[in-house]
């Protein structure tokens, strides 16, 4: 069976829309899309209208590229404002034979069990360890006999405003979505491999204006961590400091982007507020301005997994990805303030149809949020729907499906106009039935609309 899938990772700097197809065990990119962010800040929607139009028109490329529709809408949202909290929950087994329901009854309860703001909704339930009877650190319990079963999961929570504000940004770019999920998880499936989740690792990834920082061990997410922090700082930095527009000290960060400050050439930039005049630079005050704003966040990221407590669990490390990592030399800093950490610079995994732009590091998201819609997810979770994801479950059909016909989209179908359908159908045919009652043809003409309906 065939799914195709779009996935929209909402960034601060850019928008990106992929549409991808799954079918068995492969998955093919269709189509993508990429669009500069606007009404966002440090991760958060500040601007709905700005974001929407942001949102649709890298849709629109995306679209316009696959040429298909799409059956199921993934889309990211940033670790702003999410809260995390670890909880347990336990069932009897009155039968002895754990099987997918008596897994959801477990983690269910370890839902309830949980103490949640009442501002914040929750986003994923993801178990990190199972228990049955007195047998501890079980990988998967499905299937096994036992009188008890016990779950501890990692509960991530996020603003109501904030997904609210989301999911109308999304809905007004005429999108319904059918899963919310944070970005760094969303980039952790994109660049792990199955013996980094096993021995433990981190995943850090750093974007335009965010750090989005996740501790993997075992089968799921243990930890999770956000820095308000990316690379759109380096660029106010140098625009500071070298007294330069904005959109030239962009281009000087991504065409000249070091921290090895080894390079004495001078370059020319333009004057701030005086147009037409210029100055020459040193790259190695170029390279000094960068390096600073690098190793204080890398400073930080790492006070950050010091204090999570999970800093001597991670076997495999740490992996970078992001837009960030492309500077030349943050593989080494990054080694020497995580204390040698092994340290791996990520891109996403390869599949069909990945074209060279997505190979970049900066698209790990939008690629991880494709595979979750795909099912490369933890072996059990609720989503963001309160609904049980599994392994080897089969992917339902979304509740909006999006036609693109000769260019032009159909209405999203909803349960309530399902519903409202299915009334009119019925009021049809109990005013036929009265009608024709008279005639004395009830009973052929009732059969007949009875096998239609």
């Amino acid at each position: 069976m065939n799914t195709t899938i779009l996935g929209i990772d909402i960034g601060s700097s850019k928008i990106c829309a992929i549409i991808a197809q799954k079918s068995d065990d492969d998955i093919k990119i269709l189509g993508a899309g990429i669009a500069k962010s606007q009404g966002l800040k440090k991760g958060i929607i500040t601007n709905i209208e700005l974001a929407s139009k942001s949102i649709k028109a890298a849709l629109n490329d995306a679209k316009r590229v696959a040429g298909t529709q799409f059956e199921k809408v993934i889309v990211s949202i940033s670790g702003a404002y999410t809260k995390s909290i670890d909880s347990t929950g336990v069932v009897n087994i009155p039968n002895r034979d754990i099987g997918i329901k008596e897994i959801n009854r477990a983690m269910q309860m370890a839902d309830h069990n949980a103490n949640i703001p009442n501002e914040y909704e929750k986003l994923h339930i993801l178990p990190y360890n199972f228990k049955v009877d007195d047998q501890e650190f079980i990988e998967d319990p499905l299937g096994m006999n036992g009188a008890r079963l016990e779950v501890q999961v990692h509960i991530i929570t996020a603003q109501k405003s904030s997904l609210s504000n989301l999911q109308k940004a999304v809905k007004s770019a005429g999108v319904e979505i059918d899963n919310i999920v944070l970005c760094g998880y969303a980039s952790s499936i994109a660049v792990l491999n199955h013996d980094e989740k096993e021995l433990g690792v981190s995943v850090i990834d750093l974007g335009g204006a965010t750090c989005n920082m996740v501790v993997h061990s075992g089968n799921s997410i243990r930890y999770n961590d956000f820095l308000g922090v990316g690379s759109l700082n380096i660029t106010n930095d140098l625009s500071t400091a070298l007294h330069t527009p904005l959109g030239a000290a962009e281009n000087i960060k991504i065409n000249y982007g070091s921290l090895k400050g080894n390079s004495t050439d001078l370059i020319e930039i333009p004057v701030i507020g005086d147009d037409g005049n210029t100055h020459e630079v040193s790259l190695e005050i170029v390279s000094n301005v960068i390096y600073v704003r690098v190793e204080e966040t890398l400073m930080i990221l790492a006070k950050a997994l010091e204090d999570s407590g999970f800093k001597d669990q991670l076997g495999a490390g740490i992996v970078l990805t992001g837009g960030m990592t492309k500077l030349d030399g943050i593989r080494e800093l990054a080694t020497a303030i995580f204390d040698n950490m092994p340290i791996r610079i990520a891109k996403p995994r390869e599949m069909e149809g990945l074209f060279e732009t997505l190979r970049d590091p900066g698209y790990s998201t939008a690629i991880g949020l494709v595979l979750y819609g795909a099912g490369s997810f933890t072996p059990y979770e609720i989503d963001s729907n309160k609904k049980l994801r599994y392994k080897d479950e089969e992917i339902p059909p979304s509740k909006n499906v999006q036609n693109i016909l000769d260019g032009t989209e159909s209405e999203p179908f909803s349960e309530e106009v399902g519903i409202k359908s299915a009334k009119e159908k019925l009021a049809n045919i109990a005013e036929i039935k009265e009608r024709e009652s008279k005639s004395g043809f009830l009973s052929n003409i009732w059969n007949r609309l009875a096998q239609m309906f």
